[in-house]
């Protein structure tokens, strides 16, 4: 990535893909769809192995036309406002510390698949501006906790490492790119969870492989629509 964001022909996901390829996902971008695509890092050209885990890769792509990149910064960057963006997955969001282009902020997230699941985080913010047209942030968690009986009285979170294992870590990478009238946005997730323990399939697989992708579109169509209706 490092390599990526300070090559100005290599900024977006789609210039990495073959040329005939790239121009159909910019222009879908285009014309408002939101194009994602699952990644996969091997070492070596091999397979990374996690014993009792998975890892979760994804890239999404969206375009504002009319939307100034500092907008969009902007608005990823008000993190005491999340909890009222990407409602409801975000049930809270609180701004802790801001010093300079790093931010750290806390969220409540909450997702629903046949089982809800919420989960607080602590997280940490990076921004730099290689370019004048271009922007990127990198953001880890730093500590997530699954909560147990949420908003109720019994309201408790899991022992770190001691709990249901829907998500063990989330590292998210944005790109913004100030281009043919509007902006692109680009969201990187790479995320770990446990395994499936075998018999369970029915009831977390679905939840476990599906909602990265689906948490990428709805974070990335809930910003779009947030930067136009502003």
């Amino acid at each position: 990535m490092t390599g990526e964001i300070s090559m100005p022909d290599r900024f977006l996901w789609p210039s990495t893909l073959p040329a005939s390829e790239r121009q159909v996902r910019i222009d879908e971008a285009r014309q408002g769809a939101v194009v994602v695509q699952r990644l996969t890092t091997t070492a070596g050209g091999r397979p990374i192995d996690v014993p009792g885990g998975l890892v979760h890769h994804w890239v999404g792509l969206a375009f504002l036309p009319g939307v100034a990149l500092d907008r969009a910064v902007a608005l990823l960057q008000d993190y005491d406002r999340h909890a009222r963006i990407y409602a409801p997955r975000v049930a809270r969001s609180r701004l802790l510390a801001h010093d300079g282009d790093t931010f750290v902020f806390t969220l409540r997230l909450v997702t629903t698949k046949a089982i809800t699941v919420v989960l607080d985080s602590h997280n940490e913010a990076h921004f730099t501006r290689p370019a004048a047209d271009r922007a990127f942030s990198r953001i880890v968690s730093t500590r997530i906790a699954e909560v147990e009986d949420a908003g109720t009285a019994r309201e408790r979170e899991k022992p770190i490492g001691h709990d249901s294992g829907y998500m063990w870590r989330l590292n998210t990478y944005w790109r913004f790119l100030a281009r043919d009238g509007g902006t692109y946005i680009e969201c990187e997730s790479v995320s770990l969870t446990r395994d499936i323990p075998v018999g369970l399939g029915w009831l977390i697989g679905p939840f476990v492989t599906s909602l990265p992708r689906e948490s990428l579109e709805f974070t990335l169509d809930t910003t779009r629509r947030a930067l136009r209706a502003n």
